[in-house]
């Protein structure tokens, strides 16, 4: 068995790896002992698939559903699933006195989303302390909040629970109607944001901002992710704002400060966290349709969020811009990207693109509901996003199956899925250059 891993490649392992982390959550999920109510395999599987790869999308009710042993193997799940299964196994294997090799560091460079292999092992370290101690603030501060209202276990698990999912990105929620019963609550909407965007930020950007002092310092990547973030949720809270000012069953029985405070959450949701105050299915079709571009670009590299990131979606706009403006360089904090970036941004969106096309198409052909349902639930899962407008509790079996992969194919990426299933040959010949014409 060893030398047949050992004869994979880091992304095959990689999926490997996640696969039987899912079936192994999936045989858990099943057992008596984790639920309330008989589930089948096919929603335990598709639960520890959501859990794994921190979508949130849910068949059963968690919170009902689910013992409390049930929920723990979730939650487990989804710490595996948002730090990063290498992580901890790379941080075991070192415990245990073991030499982290080169082979070991590749692996850790693709699960961490790293350009180089150096310091990779140094940043799965600072990952875990980070991770850990900022849950485990958020778990204090939440616990103030609900363990006057709940009662010390029942809030101090609650304050568990979402702390990790909140960080995480995961969107798994004890009730089934998530924080809408928080909705006008400043606390929960503070420290549950806070998680989520400092979470799908990307870690990589929290270490360089801790150690660089400078803004004038700081990578052209944090600085395009501190930008980016800032700018997008800014504009999609007024986006929401508008569109759902006057709509009756979400802001329109609010006030003014509430109106803002719920498109607040509501906005920086999408990308990619799942929680939701308002009723996300009674929201305007404009609305919704904004949201499932949120939820296709999705949050930082090397974070827990998923969608093709923030970055990417930027480096394509950009070389937009540029082809429109008769430029041949994509200029970025006074930085030119290199043309490979431009090519793996490209081939990102149109992998991605691909999947949710796909997804779409077989959900049409299986699910009875609206087309813009079907495509809310297909780039919410492959976003790892975790909102839905009601379709997800009502699929067939093999809707259930084609989310699954999507989920998988979302947390993974699809480049590590190419990467994985094709070969890797070097150009050895070059030939003339020549044009098609386009457009």
């Amino acid at each position: 068995m060893k030398r047949t891993v050992n004869k994979l490649e880091p992304p095959q392992i990689l999926i490997l790896v996640f696969a039987v982390a899912i079936l192994l959550g999936s045989f858990l999920l099943v057992l008596p002992i984790a639920s309330n109510e008989a589930i089948s395999y096919m929603d335990a599987l598709f639960t520890a698939t959501s859990a794994m790869t921190v979508t949130g999308l849910v068949v059963v009710d968690a919170g009902t559903a689910f013992t409390l042993f049930g929920q723990i193997v979730i939650i487990a799940l989804i710490q595996l699933g948002g730090l990063g299964i290498m992580t901890f196994a790379v941080l075991i294997y070192m415990a245990l006195g073991k030499k982290i090799g080169i082979r070991q560091r590749i692996l850790m460079k693709q699960a961490l989303n790293q350009s180089a292999i150096g310091g990779v092992v140094a940043l799965a370290k600072k990952l875990l302390f980070f991770s850990l101690s900022v849950e485990i603030v958020a778990i204090i501060f939440l616990s103030i909040r609900w363990v006057p209202e709940l009662g010390w276990s029942d809030g101090l698990y609650t304050s568990v629970f979402h702390a990790v999912s909140a960080f995480n990105n995961a969107g798994f929620s004890i009730w089934s109607d998530s924080l809408s019963g928080y909705v006008f609550d400043p606390v929960i909407n503070i420290l549950i944001t806070l998680l989520f965007i400092i979470g799908g930020i990307g870690f990589t950007v929290v270490f360089d901002l801790w150690s660089k002092k400078e803004f004038k310092h700081l990578s052209l990547h944090t600085k395009v992710m501190l930008f980016g973030t800032l700018l997008i949720n800014l504009f999609s809270m007024l986006i929401i704002f508008v569109l759902e000012y006057n709509n009756p069953d979400t802001l329109g029985v609010m006030s003014s400060s509430q109106k803002l405070a719920a498109a607040y959450f509501q906005a920086v949701t999408p990308r990619t966290a799942g929680f939701n105050t308002i009723d996300i299915a009674s929201m305007e079709e404009s609305s919704l349709f904004y949201i499932i571009t949120l939820m296709f670009i999705g949050g930082g590299s090397a974070s827990t969020a998923g969608g093709i990131k923030l970055t990417t979606a930027l480096a394509i706009l950009l070389s937009t811009m540029a082809v429109f403006k008769s430029k041949e360089n994509i200029v970025l904090f006074q930085r030119n990207l290199r043309p490979y970036t431009i090519m793996r941004a490209l081939a990102l969106t149109v992998g991605s693109m691909a999947v949710v096309i796909l997804t779409i198409f077989i959900l049409n052909l299986t699910e009875d509901a609206s087309f813009l349902t079907i495509m809310f639930e297909s780039v919410s899962a492959f976003g790892t996003v975790g909102l839905s407008m009601g379709l997800t509790g009502e699929l067939t079996t093999v809707g259930k199956v084609v989310l699954v992969l999507t989920m998988l194919v979302g947390k993974l990426g699809p480049l590590t899925f190419a990467f994985a299933f094709t070969s890797h040959t070097p150009d050895l010949i070059k030939y003339p250059k020549e044009d098609v014409m386009t457009g």
